[in-house]
């Protein structure tokens, strides 16, 4: 118990379950605490105990340690208490955690960009209009695409284009709010999808993100690269997907290019 517990100095009177905790905790080592009262820790760690004939739970210690600890109660209602390190496990567990997070982060990231790709994007606004059901708030969706990039890259070669795409990502997310979702589709092509939006405020986010866009130009290799983007933008109920969607914002942009280019139009149903 002295080297699991690390006690530093004998303890006076008998070594209880209690007196292992209070001499822990005052002394910061042993078994990790996180309460402030260690009182109310130590009645809810009794009401816990013998509450059942087997219980197996996993205790961390201040010092970075892992046991496995299983308690079961005899015939005779004695508590036999069995405790393993794992450490070594917990720490290659939390390596294999670290490296699947580190795997998922760079499947769902646009590499050059740093925003989210197109399967991060449809899963985000899946899970979205999802909760968002619940609600029965109006969604909008607007589609970005950088006007005449051929031209971008013909002028200032691909990696001028490349310095213009990631410029442009960050003045739309400079233009969203904190909770809106950004993604590249491919290409020039961006998709932002505005929760509990209606149109007239969707409008607007747009209008002001082709504004802001339109007033930055890209600087690569000290020349100045004027840019300008042209949107589509559609508004659907809650009971929409991401696919009806993508479609009406899609036909949108499509007519915001015929058009001219740098304008924001929003999708209206064709007349039959």
């Amino acid at each position: 118990y002295d080297d699991l517990f690390n006690i530093s100095k004998p303890l006076n009177g008998p070594l209880s379950f209690e007196c292992l905790l209070r001499q822990n905790y005052k002394e910061g080592r042993g078994i990790r605490i996180d309460s402030r009262d260690i009182d109310a820790f130590i009645e809810y760690s009794k009401s816990v105990r013998r509450s059942r004939p087997f219980r197996l739970f996993e205790v961390d210690f201040v010092d970075g340690r892992w046991f496995l600890f299983s308690e079961q109660l005899n015939d005779e209602g004695e508590l036999l208490v069995q405790i393993k390190d794992i450490t070594k496990q917990k720490v290659l567990q939390q390596g294999l955690e670290d490296s699947i997070d580190s795997l998922r982060s760079i499947a769902m990231t646009d590499e050059l960009t740093k925003v989210g790709n197109r399967r991060a994007l449809v899963e985000s606004v899946n899970n979205e209009l999802a909760r968002c059901r619940r609600t029965g708030a109006s969604m909008t969706m607007f589609l970005v695409d950088l006007d005449l990039f051929k031209h971008v890259n013909d002028q200032y070669g691909h990696q001028g284009g490349d310095s213009a795409l990631k410029h442009v990502a960050n003045l739309i997310k400079e233009s969203l709010r904190p909770y809106d979702i950004l993604g590249r589709i491919g290409g020039e092509e961006f998709a932002v999808f505005l929760s509990n939006t209606t149109q007239e405020e969707g409008f607007l986010i747009a209008e002001r993100t082709r504004q802001h866009v339109e007033r930055h130009p890209a600087t690569f290799e000290g020349r100045s690269i004027p840019l300008s983007i042209s949107c589509g933008i559609t508004t659907l109920g809650c009971n929409t997907t991401f696919e009806a969607l993508y479609a009406q914002a899609d036909e949108a942009l499509y007519q915001s290019k015929n058009a001219g280019r740098n304008r924001v139009t929003q999708y209206l149903p064709q007349k039959t």
